[in-house]
């Protein structure tokens, strides 16, 4: 099974709201989707922000959009105010999160290049 980067595979977009971030990815197709759901656990993305995520993370499934969004808890150095990161706005964190490596069927990765959707 080919190990690929979620850039390759899906969007993200991402925000902060004090000392929380939130992160939605969103995959390229149904089949990527529930390859998602599978992988994606929270505690892989916690893993991911290891050293960055203090507190918890949770994931909420979004099927319509075929989105999972990841709230991080303790996330930004304390927040804007009181944080000594020169960028520790959760904008970031969207990026961080492409980077991570996942497993995706060979079956499902031929169906998006047939399609010209992998980046």
């Amino acid at each position: 099974m080919p190990r690929v980067q979620l850039a390759q595979v899906a969007i993200s977009r991402s925000g902060d709201k004090g000392n929380i971030s939130d992160i939605s990815l969103f995959a390229k197709n149904n089949r990527i989707y529930e390859v998602l759901k599978n992988e994606i656990t929270a505690e892989k993305v916690k893993e991911h922000f290891a050293g960055l995520c203090t507190g918890k993370v949770e994931r909420y499934e979004v099927p319509n959009v075929l989105a999972l969004k990841y709230v991080l808890h303790d996330a930004l150095g304390g927040g804007s105010a009181s944080s000594l990161r020169m960028d520790n706005l959760g904008k970031s964190l969207s990026a961080a999160l492409l980077r991570m490596y996942v497993d995706i069927p060979l079956n499902v990765l031929e169906d998006l290049e047939e399609k010209n959707m992998v980046n």
